[in-house]
């Protein structure tokens, strides 16, 4: 049995220290680095004889707030700590984890920005050809499961230094969890790299509550109380009360009716006592027991039970810790973290980075850097719930959003500090264009709210989804002097921008750039259902808004939609009839994404187990449809491109083969023409080299002229369909690169989170 005081217990729920109050460390009197250094020769220019922490990561370093290491690092230097950074290092030895010497005390180890996985592998499985987060895109400069394997080489390369793992990586995998690459279930990150903790989440406040006990001296085994923490323990923590969750509910036993003619023995003249009551309070103190890792592994049905239950508890207001056992030892969860506060994030984002990648990178490009140089993150955390995202896995439900003046003084830093800025802001976003400032109007509803989402089925009406603010910000940064244009780029929730024509009308008017990406992800219910997306009538009205305030601002603008191939829950047909619709609209895919299923994602559970952990999970619940394997995969992609003539041997087949052979024929209400146009069909969705590109014929006719778009319209010809917002980039064109969009080109911009 371990020990947890109640001290411990009790500083899990306790209001959190401001992260800016702790006093800083000693080493404070050296002074903010210019960029945090990467060789022993930095750290000498800086009077530095040892690192306090080192930051291992897969990405290069950019000292800019939209990094994780750079985050972390400048966090750290803010509480008076000397933070070295080990980016990209060889793998496959542990020469070079030692090039900063040993840490005083820890490594953090992170895979970067992207998962390593999806930063290697597109949905096909097959290898991207570039990494945007490498100088010159130069693919392969980090391993497969980057989180283990420099967790591993640190703890090589010195012997007795804590390793602390962080990042989204991390996140995504600190439990049991199905990984597509492998189609295995894996045992959580933990047991693998053999770290000692395990920060899930925007993880500053565990992190520098962290850094200030081990400076003074707790031995990292002994911490075990910080929110949003995870660690290896045997047995038990004492002071808990487990709720056992490891099995699925099951009918009880049925008594046998009473027989009322029979004889009752007396009644007691002392009634039996009540069992207590409990305690609200008590709700802190208690673990539920997820599955293991070998029931998990062994059991599609609890694998969905599990994840049913890990959803329902990741509210920081009353989520309770989690422990799931991995064979003689237990992964324990701790509740998730509180998060910041407006005036601690204002902080945060104005703390003194360099804003530019390192400068032993030289000239090299850097085109993740490039994406977002003139770019504002205004915010974190998304409400909306999309099952196949992983941001509220990692950032969480609760919008935590920065104050309109620190967003104003960024965009000034920008304008004074970007070498060749010309006026053009390319985004105020984060992972949603307008969910800034928006909150729960009921904190003690919020507190005990255990919603998947707040905008699914229906907008909550506790939801504040008052546009106003946005709208003033977006004038006040409009008039910063020098800014002659700013575009968002980040992904808008339609269905809550309906909530405020005004706002869409500021928007179109003054913020679209030619182009809008907007996600209807779907047009067929069921698929809807599973991703808990709005209809596509929706999708409709805010075109249509989109259109009229586009022709009264006198500009010509089209919406990009973005739609997803081979989602749990689609069958062939929902696939044929969303095709049907694009072509009704008159609309033409460029590229496109199948769903890449990533871990902890709902969607990804019913992908692996064919259950909707969104609904009480039994063994006898309906099973969800699920596009499996490389034929199918490829067909509902070629079916977004329908308009392709390298993909209609390929829809005339199946389309025969689905009793639709109506919909191929020459007319405009066919699908797919009847002919063939010569030298192609030899290289259908799918068919691609290693390198990423298609394999075509060497020639190919002209494409037919496309009828120009009017107005406001919804595009023609689309550039991209498809995208998960996962942070972690995803599309058959690599990672980085900015789609063609239409004719026009180069507009659709994907931002990488």
């Amino acid at each position: 049995m371990n020990d947890c005081p109640e001290s411990c217990r009790q500083s899990l729920m306790n209001t959190p220290q401001d992260i800016f109050s702790y006093r800083r460390y000693w080493a404070h009197k050296f002074g903010t680095a210019p960029e945090l250094p990467m060789s022993r020769a930095e750290m000498d220019l800086l009077g530095w004889d040892s690192c306090d922490v080192v930051i291992v990561c897969g990405d290069a370093y950019v000292d800019h707030p939209s990094f994780g290491m750079a985050i972390i690092g400048r966090v750290l230097e803010s509480q008076g700590f000397r933070v070295g950074i080990i980016a990209q290092p060889d793998w496959t030895t542990a020469e070079d984890f030692r090039r900063l010497g040993r840490p005083n005390l820890f490594f953090g180890v992170t895979g970067g920005n992207m998962d390593s996985m999806v930063n290697h592998y597109t949905a096909e499985r097959r290898l991207r050809s570039d990494d945007a987060y490498t100088p010159d895109a130069v693919p392969g400069r980090r391993p497969d499961r980057a989180a283990v394997v420099y967790a591993q080489r640190a703890r090589e390369a010195f012997k007795g230094v804590p390793v602390v793992l962080g990042g989204i990586e991390a996140s995504l995998r600190r439990i049991a969890h199905y990984d597509y690459w492998s189609e295995t279930v894996r045992r959580s990150v933990l047991a693998d790299s053999k770290a000692d903790l395990l920060l899930f989440g925007n993880a500053e406040r565990a992190l520098v509550e962290l850094a200030h006990r081990l400076a003074a001296g707790e031995p990292v085994e002994t911490i075990r109380d910080l929110r949003g923490t995870a660690f290896m323990t045997k047995g038990a923590l004492a002071g808990w009360s487990e709720l056992d969750a490891s099995v699925l509910d099951r009918p009880g036993r049925v008594d046998p009716h009473i027989n009322p003619y029979a004889e009752q023995p007396p009644c007691p003249e002392t009634p039996p006592p009540r069992p207590p009551v409990p305690v609200r309070a008590e709700r802190a103190h208690t673990v539920i027991r997820l599955p293991s890792f070998e029931q998990v592994r062994d059991d599609p049905v609890l694998y969905a039970h599990a994840s049913r239950v890990f959803h329902l508890e990741t509210n920081p207001g009353n989520a309770r810790a989690l422990v799931q056992a991995h064979g003689a030892r237990d992964v324990w969860l701790n509740p998730p973290p509180i998060p910041l506060s407006t005036a601690e994030l204002d902080r945060l984002f104005e703390l003194p980075f360099a804003r530019r990648p390192h400068s032993s990178y030289g000239a090299a490009r850097l085109p993740a850097w490039e994406m977002i140089s003139c770019s504002v993150n205004m915010m974190r955390g998304c409400f909306g719930g999309c099952s196949f995202c992983s941001i509220t896995e990692h950032e969480g439900r609760i919008v935590q959003s920065r104050s309109e003046a620190s967003v104003l003084r960024e965009v000034e830093e920008i304008r004074d500090r970007t070498p060749g800025f010309k006026g053009s802001i390319s985004d105020l976003g984060g992972p949603s264009a307008n969910m800034w400032r928006m909150a729960c109007k009921n904190p003690r509803a919020q507190a005990a709210c255990r919603r998947l989402s707040c905008i699914y089925p229906q907008i909550c009406r506790n939801l504040d989804a008052d546009h106003a603010p946005l709208i003033e910000l977006y004038r006040k940064a409009r008039s910063v002097s020098g800014i002659k244009r700013i575009r968002i780029a980040s992904g808008l929730r339609y269905d809550l921008a309906l909530r405020s024509p005004a706002y869409i009308r500021e928007l179109v008017t003054h913020h679209v750039g030619g182009y809008l990406k907007i996600a209807p992800e779907h047009t067929e219910a069921g698929p809807l259902a599973m991703m808990m997306k709005p209809g596509i009538e929706i999708f409709d009205r805010f075109s249509e808004l989109f259109e009229r305030y586009s022709r009264e601002a006198g500009k010509e603008q089209y919406l990009i939609p973005y739609f997803i191939a081979a989602h749990p829950g689609t069958t062939d047909l929902d696939m044929v009839n969303l095709a049907l619709w694009l072509k009704r609209h008159g609309l033409r895919v460029d590229q496109v994404q199948a769903f890449l299923p990533t871990p902890l994602s709902p969607a990804s559970t019913m992908y692996h187990t064919g259950l909707n952990p969104l609904k009480r999970v039994h063994r006898d619940a309906e099973r969800v449809v699920v596009p499996r394997g490389q034929r199918q995969r490829r067909l509902h992609k070629a079916l977004l491109r329908y308009h392709d003539p390298e993909n209609w041997p390929l829809l005339r087949r199946a389309l025969k083969e689905m009793g639709r052979a109506d919909l191929i024929g020459n007319g405009k209400r066919h699908l797919v023409p009847s002919f063939q146009p010569a030298g192609t069909g030899g290289a259908p969705e799918g068919r691609r080299r290693p390198d990423g590109s298609v394999a075509r014929p060497a020639q190919r006719p002209a494409a037919a002229p496309q009828r120009k778009a009017g107005r406001g319209s919804v595009k023609r010809n689309v550039g991209t369909a498809g995208r998960h917002k996962t942070g972690q980039g995803d599309g058959e064109r690599p990672t980085g690169r900015r789609p063609a969009v239409g004719r026009g080109g180069g507009k659709g911009r994907r931002r990488d989170r």
